[in-house]
């Protein structure tokens, strides 16, 4: 009897049948029961599949983009850019200047090749004079004293432009009849402007010399240059290369069919000596001074 208590309350139960109230066996049956740890090695493995290789097409994208752009790529791109557009600005300016040529006519393309070919050969031949000059220089035993003649004969050249030097030379005098007083001031001012881009290097106006400030106006049924009143016939005095001159007036189109034109006659002559001895008063500029001093 005492053997089947004890067995009772072994199993949680009182001598009377009823369940154990004991705290250590009500917190048996609270627990979970236990569940075995399976060993290591012995529990459910997932498989891991390997990665796949990317294609060809895949790896071209995948460096493409996003795309990296370093600092100095940046800077190439801007220095194309900018020669990209400074090439097709140039292009377009000589399609402008093409089709300006092609639609003048003839004679104003005969014009502009004499005109060119004028200016190339004053332009050697300055280039010429120049290395003589240079050559002088380094040749002379005394160069202070070749510098010095160099400048007194700057001065004259100078002088000559200036008109405050007579000057002498080959060069071409022009006689403009004017019976019918239809020639103006203006075309006598093209006239002095086609002897200066053909080379002229004096010019004397009926007395008047040309200076770089001169200035013709109408004046009645005359012309004034310089406000000094001179009359027909003009006779113009050019102290340059005639073989340029008297073209430049001849051309067609030019000066001396324009003023045949108006009933006015243009004769040009050549001579190997043009005196032109007219002079103007050295004036001294009111604000201008070298910047030397």
């Amino acid at each position: 009897m005492s053997d089947q208590n004890e067995r009772n309350t072994g199993n949680g139960q009182n001598p009377q049948g009823e369940p154990d109230e004991r705290p250590e066996n009500r917190l048996r049956r609270e627990l979970p029961a236990e569940v075995p740890v399976p060993a290591p090695g012995t529990g459910p493995r997932t498989e891991e599949r390997p990665a796949q290789p990317l294609t060809g097409r895949q790896r071209l994208v995948k460096g493409l983009w996003p795309p990296r752009f370093t600092r100095a790529q940046l800077i190439v791109a801007v220095l194309l850019f900018g020669l990209g557009f400074g090439l097709a600005v140039q292009v377009a300016s000589n399609s402008d200047t093409d089709s300006a040529l092609r639609g003048a006519r003839q004679e104003d393309l005969v014009r502009i090749l004499d005109e060119l070919d004028s200016r190339t050969q004053r332009l050697e031949d300055e280039k010429q004079g120049l290395e003589k000059q240079r050559q002088e220089l380094q040749s002379s035993s005394d160069q202070a004293a070749e510098a010095r003649r160099q400048t007194a004969e700057k001065a004259r050249q100078l002088g000559i432009l200036a008109g405050t030097v007579a000057a002498q030379g080959p060069g071409i005098t022009m006689t403009i009849e004017d019976t019918k007083g239809t020639v103006k001031a203006d075309m006598l001012l093209d006239a002095i402007q086609e002897l200066r881009a053909a080379g002229a290097e004096a010019i004397q106006v009926n007395g008047v010399r040309v200076v770089a400030g001169t200035y013709f106006a109408d004046s009645d049924r005359s012309v004034s240059v310089d406000g000094n009143k001179i009359n027909a016939p003009y006779r113009f005095k050019v102290i340059g290369k005639p073989q340029d001159l008297e073209p430049a007036l001849n051309i067609p189109g030019g000066v001396v069919q324009t003023l045949e034109k108006e009933q006015a006659t243009a004769t040009v002559e050549r001579s190997d000596k043009i005196v032109v001895d007219a002079l103007r008063r050295a004036e001294r500029p009111d604000y201008a001074r070298s910047s030397s001093q």
